[in-house]
């Protein structure tokens, strides 16, 4: 190479390195583990326990979101939570988060409250959890004088289980966005909760069937609060649950739009609406997952 050739090669290179790097470059890739809700596959698990957990981690799954945890003796499946744990580390399998009930406690006593919250913070450290996730909310919890009330609540729980060490995140369905004197019960949670203490795990089904605003514009919001997704596709026909693939939401189009800067984990999930079984869906939204999704995580 001649020196005038040199000369030009090395300003274009220094030229290209002085322009702004792009977003996606300055963000290295993230090692996420395949998540499953094991409320996905919650009557295989119920009939085979341990065959449905082997089969779970054949699929390639390798973390799982748990639920139906007793606090009367630190419960999970019909194992002490030490003994639940073992299952799954010889299974080569982890989990990362868990649902509990705080719903059956929002009209109890502060010190009822507080105990529950103790076993849950006990069951999750024996299992290694990362995050202790409120779920759900019975149907007639859904009104607006509970979104008023609910973010001291949300503080309260998520100041407990952050002393002890633990992430707490809140989950949504559809009723957190529905509008109550002009500001939904979403937009209430993430307004009026402490962004230390209390995260979120953003149902991006419920968002797309629900919210006026996209998963996009709602992560946009606070980005640094949205640890956990959950990942399932909508019929295209009921909008009711479907497997990865076979339904209404274009995941190619949306997963590289979203800010995963707080991210964590993620986990798919389909909470019926099964085309054969829980166990045949799982494996079939595996597949798609892995060909098409997982590039983008």
């Amino acid at each position: 190479m001649n020196r005038r050739i040199f000369t030009k090669h090395t300003a274009a290179g220094l030229a290209l390195a002085l322009l702004p790097k792009p977003i996606f470059s300055m963000n290295k890739k993230k090692n996420y583990k395949l998540g499953l809700q094991a409320f996905t596959i919650r009557d295989a698990l119920k009939k085979d326990l341990i065959g449905s957990l082997k089969t779970v981690k054949s699929l390639g799954y390798a973390d799982l979101e748990l639920y139906g945890f007793n606090p009367e003796n630190t419960n999970y499946y019909g194992h002490e939570a030490a003994e639940f744990r073992n299952i799954l580390s010889d299974l080569g399998l982890s989990s990362s988060s868990c649902h509990y009930g705080f719903s059956d406690y929002m009209e109890t006593s502060r010190d009822e409250l507080n105990r529950y919250v103790d076993a849950c913070i006990s069951g999750a450290t024996t299992l290694d959890n990362s995050y202790i996730t409120w779920p759900w909310m019975a149907p007639e919890q859904r009104t607006e004088a509970t979104f008023k009330k609910l973010p001291e609540l949300l503080n309260h729980i998520g100041e407990r289980i952050t002393k002890a060490g633990l992430g707490f995140a809140y989950h949504n369905h559809d009723f957190e966005f529905l509008t109550y004197d002009g500001k939904t019960g979403y937009e209430r949670i993430i307004d009026e909760t402490d962004p230390s203490l209390v995260k979120l795990q953003l149902d991006l089904y419920w968002a797309v069937h629900s919210s006026q605003k996209s998963p996009k514009e709602l992560i946009a919001m606070a980005p640094e609060r949205f640890v956990m997704w959950h990942i399932k596709d909508m019929d295209k026909v009921t909008r009711d649950y479907s497997e990865l693939g076979n339904g209404s939401i274009d995941y190619v189009a949306l997963l590289p739009q979203l800010d995963t800067s707080a991210l964590k984990y993620y986990y798919l999930e389909q909470g019926g609406n099964y085309a054969t079984n829980s166990m045949q869906s799982i494996a079939d939204s595996a597949v798609h997952f892995k060909e098409n999704l997982q590039q983008y995580l």
